[in-house]
């Protein structure tokens, strides 16, 4: 998983994206004058071992983009370790860098996109040039029970991934979907949607406390493959 981490990190497929990042990198926020910003594609993040994946949208201009880690530096993150914490998958609640040293245990966290867009809508092309590196984790993650798709785009590229015509699947919050592992919908944990109240953290904690329970009635771990 670092190989394809590494690779994540390095990819220049997307000028528009690629430009982007690094504008925001140069400029920052005034809040953020004294970071030194990430600026490239961010990785993914957690347990390479885990039965439960998370799939987002994409890195925030000024929150993984600045910090490096997935949903770390931003509101949406507060929101979701906040929810993977009180399940259990989290060492602590909060995210402020990639050195705070939170710890994920038997989660993943991924996204459709590894680019901070801009308005935080990437383009379609810039979807599927991402997609690849998605196919590449769920194969390399075959102890994975439950999929937690964080919006409908992460929704709708995670089952474009797996073949899956969109349209015979409903996205809403917290709707179960019986494929192999797994999928089971939120609403992303976005500014706009926690601060109008559509998602709050109490429904955002429903969601991984059910996560947990599926993985917990699944049939055990795989016997370690031989090599």
């Amino acid at each position: 998983m670092s190989l394809l981490n590494e690779e994540i990190v390095a990819c220049e497929r997307c000028p528009r994206l690629r430009t982007h990042c690094l504008e925001v990198a140069l400029t920052k926020r005034r809040a953020y004058l004294d970071w030194d910003y990430w600026g490239k594609p961010v990785p993914s993040f957690g347990d390479p071992a885990a039965r439960l994946l998370i799939v987002g949208l994409a890195p925030g201009a000024h929150g993984a983009n600045r910090t490096g880690r997935m949903f770390t530096g931003d509101r949406s993150g507060h929101f979701l370790y906040r929810a993977l914490f009180e399940a259990g998958f989290a060492s602590q609640p909060e995210s402020s860098s990639r050195d705070d040293g939170l710890v994920l245990t038997d989660a993943w966290i991924t996204a459709a996109g590894h680019c901070a867009p801009p308005g935080n809508k990437p383009e379609p092309e810039e979807l599927r040039n991402c997609r690849p590196f998605l196919e590449r984790e769920l194969a390399l993650m075959p102890e994975v029970k439950v999929v937690v798709a964080l919006g409908r785009v992460a929704f709708e590229s995670y089952l474009r991934v797996r073949g899956e015509r969109v349209s015979a699947h409903e996205f809403g919050h917290n709707f179960l979907h019986q494929l192999a592992p797994a999928l089971l919908c939120s609403f992303h944990p976005s500014q706009q949607n926690t601060s109008t109240g559509k998602l709050t953290q109490t429904m955002l904690n429903e969601v991984f406390l059910r996560a947990r329970e599926i993985i917990r009635s699944a049939p055990d771990r795989a016997a370690p493959r031989q090599s």
